[in-house]
């Protein structure tokens, strides 16, 4: 007989979140499963360090770990993924290892008025349409079949004359007709030119005609309800995607795929994600879910494989294969996701693995593909999308920053939420002025303010151009420390962790690199097509992170080329905008078809050319200072 364990209640704080778990259980899988969100960049492999918690009572089986100083480790911190249950337990889940929705509550406010139809032309046609029927009763001279019967008024009346017919329809086909005395509402779905009939109604329900459209990034799913007869938002909602506790980047996610139930765990985190902000959406505007026509759905390449179920590995190695680019149509109760039964998931196709529909959409929504200027399209996030090019053409590619402008790597970084560090300026005096997200004292460094940081000590000459840190100023804040020199942000009593918060050397490395191989990537796609960077007519930045960037701090390091700065265009969620935009009209859903497929991709990571711009981008801002005129420093010994 198997031996029968011991099952212990562990509470999460704050919340009060409870779950029930056998002996031995690892804690970051139970609070995965209870739905405690927590840190980990790494995916749970201990690497990290990210996933700190204070167990208050109770035992826990742990490994030391050089992630948690002695002192901390005396105080009850510990890694989460590397410690199992040993009995009743109460966990505190400290502000630095949440995953709080209050700053993406402040993205969803400001995303309200920002993000303005850019694309042109469209015709307001969703590609979910409702048709009110009157259909002949039928008689002695008149008794061909329900569904001919149905098909022949469809014809008559819409002049839709082939039609494919959703099979589940003649189940209670006859029925309906009869009980809504031959007058029904017919609900169809056009997908690359070919109309779907996929619902039938009683009576005359074109009054309810709604849908979903879904931006699923790596780090949050941001979702709408929309109006498909007025073409108007409802409802918004946005939540951190659930796979963040298997880690923080895509390739941490490929990896869990490989575990036993990995990709099974992943699909199922997003689905619950999504069914989240749909419940709250729903909720909030009293629609019904059966209401829910329709859902189009824009992410990258690694984001839709795992959301279908489809195994990721081929899209990390070479020749960096995915499983598919143009998803079919796919049923949303198939996916799990709650939505009316009939409807559908339409997903915005993908150019390649790592240039996803979320670009695609970006693409279609600010109108990029429809204008004669050059473009060059920047989405900054862990997995950097770059696009070059305009209505004639498009050369694309990514470029891997890794996780740093997410806080990942990062010795005191964190998510851009309650406590961290987001802005950075210094007085008259020289000592630090720090804005922090949410207020109050602060427990980390997100990466706008990593950004901002790094500018500020440049221009004050209190770092090199190479990222070391200038000890001759004898600044009282830069000291020598575990990880070689680092600059002190704030005191252990200024901090709300009770260590000091530092950005290392190692740190710094860690930013020269992640935008090196950013600005590098725009260079190698400007060069490809036989072009300069002053030669782009305008820079659309796109992405969340995007909109919460300095442009002037950016350019200073080098993130962001020294262009004029009415070049530059901020639209906010690009992703989101174009899948609303499909919502609403058949012209964009088949258009973004011919984006992804105008779109040529890039692989940097097998160009000679990328590899020399990278190298000589690994200087702030640049080795290159002709790039960037505007920049003025002072003079560092």
């Amino acid at each position: 007989m198997a031996e029968c364990k011991t099952k212990y209640t562990v509470r999460f704080e704050p919340g009060n979140t409870e779950i029930v778990v056998t002996e031995g259980t690892n804690l970051m899988q139970a609070a995965i499963t209870a739905g405690v969100h927590i840190n980990a960049s790494c995916g749970g492999a201990g690497t990290c360090g990210t996933c700190k918690v204070l167990v208050k009572q109770g035992r826990v089986d742990f490994l030391k770990s050089d992630k948690v100083a002695e002192i901390e480790s005396n105080n009850g911190i510990r890694q989460s993924c590397r410690c199992t249950v040993l009995s009743d337990l109460v966990v505190e889940v400290p502000a630095s290892s949440r995953l709080e929705t209050s700053v993406l509550d402040r993205e969803k406010m400001s995303s309200a008025a920002a993000g303005q139809t850019l694309a042109t032309g469209w015709t307001f046609a969703p590609p979910l349409e409702k048709r009110y029927l009157e259909l002949t009763q039928p008689g002695a001279g008149d008794n061909v079949s329900d569904l001919t019967r149905l098909l022949r008024c469809i014809d008559k009346k819409c002049g839709y004359l082939r039609v494919d017919v959703e099979f589940s329809i003649l189940k209670t086909l006859g029925e309906i007709l009869r009980k809504a005395d031959w007058k029904v509402t017919a609900t169809f779905l056009e997908n690359n030119g070919q109309r779907k009939l996929i619902n039938v109604e009683q009576g005359d329900t074109r009054k309810t005609n709604y849908s979903l459209a879904f931006d699923i990034g790596t780090t949050a799913v941001r979702g709408q309800i929309l109006d498909l007869n007025r073409g108007r938002v409802i409802e918004q909602s946005i939540d951190y995607n659930g796979q963040i506790s298997y880690g923080a980047d895509v390739i941490s996610r490929i990896t869990q795929c490989r575990k036993p139930g990995g990709l099974e765990n992943l699909q199922k985190a997003v689905v619950e994600t999504i069914n989240k902000l749909t419940s709250r959406m729903v909720n909030s505007s009293k629609i019904n879910v059966k209401e829910l026509n329709h859902v189009v759905i824009a992410a990258n390449t690694v984001m839709v494989h795992l959301l279908l179920g489809l195994d990721p590995q081929y899209l990390r190695l070479s020749p960096y294969v995915p499983a598919v680019a143009n998803p079919p149509l796919v049923k949303a109760s198939e996916l799990g996701i709650g939505a009316a039964a009939h409807s559908y998931v339409s997903i915005v196709p993908s150019v390649s693995s790592y240039v996803g529909g979320d670009i695609v959409a970006g693409i279609l929504g600010s109108g990029v593909y429809q204008r004669t200027k050059v473009t060059l399209y920047i989405d900054i996030g862990t997995n950097g999308e770059i696009v070059v090019g305009n209505r004639d053409w498009m050369v694309t590619s990514a470029a891997s920053a890794g996780p740093t402008f997410e806080g990942g790597g990062i010795k005191c970084g964190m998510l851009a939420v309650t406590g961290a560090i987001e802005d950075f300026e210094l007085d008259e005096d020289g000592e630090p002025v720090i804005g922090v997200i949410g207020g109050g004292k602060p427990s980390g460094i997100c990466g706008s303010g990593i950004i901002n940081l790094a500018a500020v000590l440049l221009k004050k000459g209190l770092i090199t151009q190479a990222g070391k840190y200038t000890t001759e100023k004898n600044d009282t804040r830069i000291r020598s420390g575990e990880d070689g020199y680092e600059y002190v942000l704030a005191t252990q009593k200024e901090s709300a962790t009770g260590k000091d918060i530092v950005f290392t050397e190692i740190d710094m490395t860690n930013l020269v690199r992640a935008k090196a191989a950013l600005y590098a990537g725009y260079q190698t796609l400007v060069k490809s097509v036989g072009s300069r960077m002053e030669s782009v007519d305008q820079v659309v930045i796109a992405g969340t992170f995007g909109s919460r960037l300095n442009m002037e701090n950016a350019i200073s390091i080098g993130l962001l080329p020294d262009l004029p700065r009415e070049k530059f265009i901020f639209i906010g969620n690009g992703s989101l905008l174009g899948a609303r935009l499909i919502s609403f009209s058949n012209d964009l859903l088949e258009q973004s078809g011919k984006v992804a497929a105008m779109m040529t991709n890039l692989e940097l990571s097998e160009s000679a050319e990328f590899m020399s711009n990278y190298t000589a981008a690994m200087f702030l801002p640049h080795t290159d200072g002709t790039l960037f005129p505007s920049v003025r420093l002072e003079e560092t010994r």
